[in-house]
């Protein structure tokens, strides 16, 4: 086969490579929704064919109706925005607390030998039990309800960089060594990339801890977000804004969760992963 011949195919193949990826963008999306859409659709028809009355588990249908009474009213945004602000407070002060001293941990012996023992053990208390203590130093306003998040998001980000930094592999630093790495180019060039992967991933975690206390944290007297519309709705016997809530919860967290994941891939585009080729 000539040359020419080939560099037609090559051309005529080229444009196939944007719908392919177009193609395999539809379908993830479409496996992503295929599981909730079928529950969905599934209750709905089961409560409209009387096999359930939908007192307790009421249908899509009724949870989009308190949806709707809920935005219309402007109370879900109040509430979203309430429990958006105190999560990304709280998690910006647990994240860098849990990074700065999990790298503490992971760089110095005696830091982790010392600060580690105590930290795994408060890892252990329910959050729930920090509820009283911080009402007591902090008052019943936002500075506790923040407290609490922060302490849900710390320990993962503590735990996953000073994890990460502890599991470096010895060949990587000699690797530097030979090639007479500067420490600062030994640090942006073999270290950090090296504990990326583990960090990303815990504060991933952190997240969706901080989203988990967050709850926790407005039980705490407050007046408006995401967990006050729980109680609310629990005082109120509505399990359609209970479920509402519960949704919204979801999609907040899946939303910010898309964000961080967005936000920290330029930091992971030199990987090669066996995942990516397949």
């Amino acid at each position: 086969m000539s040359e020419q011949s080939l560099a037609r195919d090559d051309e005529n193949a080229a444009p196939q490579a944007p719908r392919s990826s177009i193609t395999r963008t539809v379908w993830h999306y479409a496996l992503a929704f295929a599981l909730p859409v079928i529950l969905a659709f599934g209750w709905e028809y089961a409560v409209r064919a009387g096999w359930s009355n939908g007192r307790l588990m009421p249908p899509p249908s009724r949870i989009f109706d308190a949806f709707a009474d809920l935005a219309q009213s402007g109370e879900l945004w109040t509430h979203i925005l309430a429990t958006l602000i105190r999560v990304l407070a709280g998690f910006a002060l647990g994240a860098v607390s849990g990074a700065i001293i999990g790298a503490l941990s992971g760089v110095s012996d005696i830091a982790r030998r010392t600060l580690d023992p105590s930290l795994q053990a408060l890892r252990s208390v329910p959050s729930i039990a920090w509820v009283p203590l911080f009402l007591l130093w902090l008052g019943i306003f936002e500075a506790s309800k923040i407290a609490l998040i922060a302490v849900g998001v710390f320990f993962p980000v503590y735990l996953g960089v000073s994890g990460a930094i502890e599991s470096i592999d010895r060949k990587l630093v000699e690797v530097g060594r030979v090639f007479r790495l500067t420490p600062l180019q030994m640090v942006t060039r073999i270290l950090l990339p090296a504990i990326l992967p583990a960090t990303i991933l815990a504060l991933r975690a952190g997240l969706g801890l901080g989203f988990m206390f967050v709850v926790a944290a407005e039980f705490m007297g407050a007046s408006e977000g995401l967990g006050y519309l729980l109680v609310d709705g629990q005082q109120m016997g509505r399990p359609d804004r209970i479920l509402a809530a519960i949704i919204a919860f979801a999609a907040l967290g899946k939303i910010c969760d898309g964000i961080l994941v967005i936000l920290t891939q330029p930091l992971l585009r030199w990987q090669d992963l066996a995942r990516s080729k397949l």
